[in-house]
């Protein structure tokens, strides 16, 4: 039995297809004889031999963004970005004449790139069953949640190298408060596909960076993403995604260690510093939608 969603990877190494004869659903081996195990927890680690000078979340971290999100605190977000990507994982496409052969006969495909524990992939197959996925993430420990989603391998990869995934490959990309290759993001969409990136507005948590170790949102970041697909994709739409969050202590602590100070702040030092009443905070992030030119 293959490995879920198999087919749309290429081989790190050597950018090669799977040799089906001696790869099974425990390890890939491509044509040119390079060998990646599944491990025990389902993920695959591309990245063996290979590293990164990039650190990936902990332990501690994941669990702390997978209390938060199953809570249902961003569920605002997830919906907004299953309803944008259903238009290209649900609705019926003629064969664009690209390396896929038949897209209408093919399975609809998804790249989640910068996965974490597959929170808001879920959320988009949910919407298009039967479509298969790519979780990428340079965090096993988070993507030993996202390997449980079905038709979804898991990939451990730095998302700044050249995708593990064939040109043409997929119908739509999420790029969920993640690093965005965007050359990368056009090469593996077929034509006509769909780009989401959702970014932070200046806004976002502002209330809690009093309070908590948050670091500040520039302005523009969507006009950042329009500008750096502007040779390959259309912008199709721009969407604001507002919505007020009432947070307890634990809560609070959560928001901030699943991001960037989860690496050097401890959580008796973030609950520490909190004050008897958690102030009434605001959501506030930018859904961009580009189609592949």
């Amino acid at each position: 039995m293959p490995i879920p969603a198999q087919d749309l990877l290429r081989c790190p190494v050597c950018a090669g297809a799977w040799d089906p004869w001696r790869s099974s659903d425990r390890f890939l081996v491509c044509g040119s004889g390079h060998r990646f195990d599944v491990a025990r927890r389902g993920y695959i680690n591309f990245l063996t031999g290979r590293g990164t000078r990039f650190v990936p979340d902990t332990a501690d971290m994941v669990s702390a963004r997978d209390r938060f999100l199953t809570a249902g605190h961003y569920a605002p977000i997830a919906g907004a970005l299953a309803e944008a990507a259903a238009g290209a994982l649900v609705t019926p496409t003629a064969d664009d004449g690209g390396p896929r052969p038949s897209v209408g006969s093919l399975p609809r495909a998804v790249l989640d790139a910068g996965a974490g524990t597959g929170y808001y992939l879920s959320a988009v197959l949910d919407r298009a069953p039967g479509a298969a996925a790519v979780a990428l993430d340079l965090s096993p420990h988070a993507l030993r949640r996202a390997a449980k989603l079905p038709h979804t391998a898991a990939v451990v990869w730095d998302l700044w190298r050249t995708l593990p995934l064939g040109d043409a490959s997929v119908d739509a990309v999420l790029d969920v408060f993640a690093p965005r290759n965007v050359p990368e993001f056009a090469r593996v969409l077929r034509p006509g596909g769909l780009l989401c990136v959702v970014t932070p507005l200046p806004e976002h948590l502002a209330e809690l960076r009093g309070i908590l170790p948050l670091l500040d949102v520039p302005a523009g970041k969507a006009e950042d993403v329009a500008h750096a697909a502007a040779g390959a994709f259309a912008v199709e739409s721009v969407r604001a995604v507002r919505f007020p969050l009432e947070l307890d202590a634990e809560a609070a602590a959560d928001v901030a260690l699943m991001g960037p100070a989860g690496h050097h702040a401890s959580r008796d030092a973030v609950l520490a510093g909190l004050p008897g009443v958690i102030p009434r905070a605001t959501a506030a992030v930018e859904l961009s939608v580009l189609r592949r030119r």
